[in-house]
């Protein structure tokens, strides 16, 4: 399979909106039925949220690699595994997915289309946390898709569940989900002056990751793509 550009940033946009989709709706619709129990909310959220990115990353995979995240988008640029023209695309999808996802969710819950958090997640522990979940993730995936490609859904869907609950941060590990999720005044929000320092967290989190796998994993052909 050789899919064009478009439907590669198509399968982008549609795949994130439906992951924050899933983020935002389960968080919503746990923590209604969990009353008051947080633990509960977060446990739904994650088994939900897990559960969606795996079906999504077998789905669009073989179209678009289901990047769905800005820092995997940069990792494959700087490995060579995506070609650095097509970054900006595939990133720009995301971003407008994830907000388009944020939006399907708080009209299905009868909710304003975008309403700004004001969950607050400061702190320098929850920084870091983000930086470790974001290592951990672009490691599964870059480690994986060398090693087990077959096994890539499995194991990035494990790892985020697993990740909502060791990290203080509850993993977002992703910009353009960190961004989308600022807009939402629900159980999974983010307030905009935390995002600065989340998406940092991240960046480097996903930096240290991409070179600790291209030492550690031999190196492979780069996959062209033909628009």
């Amino acid at each position: 399979m050789n899919p064009t550009l478009t439907k590669r940033v198509a399968a982008e946009v549609v795949g994130t909106a439906m992951l924050l989709a899933a983020v935002v709706g389960s968080g919503i619709m746990g923590e209604r039925l969990a009353a008051g129990n947080v633990a509960i909310a977060l446990l739904a959220n994650s088994i939900a949220t897990g559960a969606v990115l795996g079906a999504l990353i077998v789905i669009f995979g073989p179209i678009s690699g289901a990047h769905f995240n800005p820092v995997v988008t940069l990792a494959s640029g700087v490995l060579r595994e995506l070609q650095l023209r097509d970054v900006a695309f595939y990133i720009a999808a995301q971003v407008g997915g994830a907000l388009l996802g944020v939006a399907t969710a708080h009209i299905m819950f009868g909710l304003p289309i975008f309403f700004t958090s004001i969950h607050d997640r400061s702190g320098a522990g929850q920084v870091f946390a983000e930086a470790v979940a974001t290592f951990g993730l672009v490691t599964v995936i870059l480690n994986c898709a060398k090693l087990r490609p077959t096994a890539v859904p499995l194991a990035v869907a494990a790892y985020i569940t697993g990740a909502y609950w060791f990290t203080a941060s509850t993993s977002f590990a992703n910009p353009a989900v960190t961004l989308a999720r600022s807009v939402s005044d629900t159980f999974v929000g983010i307030r905009p002056v935390n995002v600065p320092g989340f998406v940092l967290a991240q960046l480097i989190g996903a930096m240290a990751a991409t070179v600790f796998c291209r030492w550690l994993l031999p190196k492979t052909r780069t996959d062209k793509h033909d628009e």
